[in-house]
């Protein structure tokens, strides 16, 4: 895979992972950003980020996805970090029912510091371990529906589904991006750079028409 840091790009989003504490968080990150899985992986101290450059249509988008901290006393440190995200990956544990429980404590908290149109997937992890299974994929789906979210079973593991997760996120981000894009330029509210390019402002977030020096 190419250093998707150092790639041209045309949008930055920045998204974040969210969770309780040992539920794969940062193994679905490496498996999407690397196509690593560590079975020695850590608990995540305070905040962590990785990168990876995907292509929507005929724009080359950088996702700046964050890494945060599931355990209740980096709460503090890591809250501030929702600040400019455009997306979240909420995740629980399917062979642990009260990782799903907290599913709402941690909406609360996206509603709370993140944006009003963050777009949110609740993804079910561990699906490889099904026969320990504590929550169904059913009461999965459904309480995605109920609070408007995307909604998909993975495996960090056996690589399922994780690719999708994280795409329908960054293509749905896009989305709407793009409808803010165009928005804007009936409002002709664009500034003009030198040599007739064009940059918008969105939050925290940039999109331009640069080189690859927008993404640094």
């Amino acid at each position: 895979m190419a250093d998707s840091y150092d790639e041209e790009c045309d949008y930055l989003f920045k998204a974040v992972l969210i969770g309780d504490s040992a539920v794969g968080k940062s193994n679905l990150l490496s498996r999407f950003a690397t196509d690593e899985f560590r079975l020695d992986s850590k608990p995540t101290i305070g905040v962590e980020f990785a990168y990876r450059n995907v292509k929507i249509g005929d724009k080359i988008i950088k996702a700046q996805i964050w890494d945060t901290a599931g355990q209740e006393r980096f709460r503090a440190i890591t809250s501030s970090y929702y600040r400019g995200a455009l997306g979240a990956v909420l995740v629980y544990d399917i062979t642990r029912r009260p990782t799903f429980d907290n599913v709402k404590k941690w909406m609360h908290e996206l509603r709370q510091f993140g944006d009003s149109d963050i777009v949110v997937v609740l993804v079910g992890n561990k699906s490889d371990l099904s026969r320990f299974r504590e929550v169904t994929e059913e009461e999965g789906r459904s309480l995605a529906e109920s609070h408007g979210l995307f909604f998909m079973e993975t495996s960090a593991l056996q690589n399922l589904n994780v690719e999708e997760a994280f795409l329908r996120m960054i293509t749905k981000i896009h989305e709407i991006t793009s409808k803010k894009y165009l928005d804007s330029k009936t409002k002709e509210n664009i500034t003009s750079l030198k040599g007739g390019k064009e940059i918008i402002t969105l939050d925290e977030v940039t999109a331009t028409k640069q080189s690859s020096n927008c993404c640094y």
